[in-house]
């Protein structure tokens, strides 16, 4: 694999990634970042490293190349986060950890990010377990929101030509959890012949795929600029000493590449900056208020009014609600307490 291609493909992780499968929101959001990397990044950055090499020999490319993958290679996550990824002390990455009046900050990896969530991004994947073949699909698979903590379920669909058996993985709603034994019995009217344990060693082995953090860079061009500058000044000062006009313009030229791929990065970052800090409208909320406190508030009030008026439902509760000698979490209609609550 040439320098080029490893660092395109490096970027089209960034956009990209693994193919996801399933129905969210954020598995729209990858499909949208990958169209745009295929449609606008990777067209317009080929022109603009043409343009860049053109008055070179053509060395210079593989180089350029090799020098992009270097210095990107630092900051780019699996998830498409960016920020201090691969920091091993002999590549000398710095990061500011002082100000003009505090000698010392408090500093992590991370302190430049949004979190977003901690998920497993599912694949389609086939498992073998004591010699028995099962394909686990995951189309209908609708990602957790947020850190929802949801458990998967399984379902057996087919058992193929070959002998694999089809199953269909989803998050498990409103309690619902796999059904073994359902399942086995399918499983044996099938014409195959699956035991509990190695159905759920089969589970285990899918239910590993690796966990991923997600974050978004709140300001993605000036953290990857500041960091390019501080490698470009650690290359110059640290390698070559004696620099030709030709190696100048070589290497203004790898910096205009590589501002231009900040930008295309930052462009896509700051949209998700933008949504991430959107202002959120509540459209409903609701109050669970327990009967020991619309006591205390309406008791008195309720008392003072007629027997008519406040009718034989509403001495049952006020007579039960002084009975009780603790906090009571019986729900009530607040249509029938005649009071006026301050929340």
């Amino acid at each position: 694999m040439t320098q080029e291609q490893k660092f395109l493909k490096a970027l089209a992780d960034i956009f990209v990634g693994a193919p996801v499968e399933g129905e969210s929101g954020f598995i729209n959001l990858m499909k949208i970042k990958a169209r745009y990397y295929e449609q606008a990044v990777f067209p317009q950055l080929l022109k603009d490293v043409d343009k860049a090499t053109k008055p070179f020999e053509k060395s210079f490319r593989e180089e350029l190349f090799d020098k992009l993958y270097a210095f990107f290679s630092r900051y780019f996550s699996e998830s498409g986060s960016i920020y201090f990824r691969h920091t091993p002390l002999h590549q000398n990455i710095y990061e500011r950890v002082y100000t003009d009046d505090r000698d010392v900050m408090l500093f992590w990896k991370t302190h430049m990010l949004y979190y977003v969530k901690t998920d497993r991004l599912f694949k389609s994947m086939g498992v073998e377990v004591d010699g028995e073949k099962l394909w686990f699909d995951v189309a209908a698979l609708e990602h957790k929101r947020a850190n929802e903590k949801r458990e998967l379920t399984y379902e057996f669909g087919i058992r193929k030509p070959d002998g694999t058996l089809s199953f269909t993985v989803t998050y498990s709603e409103k309690g619902r959890k796999t059904k073994t034994d359902e399942i086995l019995r399918a499983v044996k009217e099938a014409g195959a012949d699956l035991d509990e344990d190695t159905l759920t060693r089969a589970f285990r082995v899918f239910e590993k795929q690796s966990e991923v953090d997600y974050f978004i860079n709140k300001n993605a061009k000036a953290f990857l600029k500041e960091q390019f500058d501080l490698w470009m000044y650690q290359y110059v000062f640290s390698g070559e000493n004696a620099f030709t006009e030709t190696r100048l313009k070589e290497l203004q030229a790898l910096k205009d590449v590589a501002y231009a791929i900040i930008d295309f990065i930052a462009q896509f970052e700051d949209e998700l900056v933008r949504a991430w800090n959107k202002p959120k409208f509540v459209l409903h909320s609701n109050y669970i208020i327990t009967l020991d406190h619309i006591i205390a508030r309406s008791g008195e009030a309720a008392t003072k009014q007629s027997p008519a008026k406040r009718g034989k439902a509403g001495d049952e509760e006020i007579a039960s609600g002084r009975k009780s000698t603790g906090p009571r979490n019986d729900y009530i209609e607040l249509s029938r307490v005649n009071c006026t609550l301050t929340i």
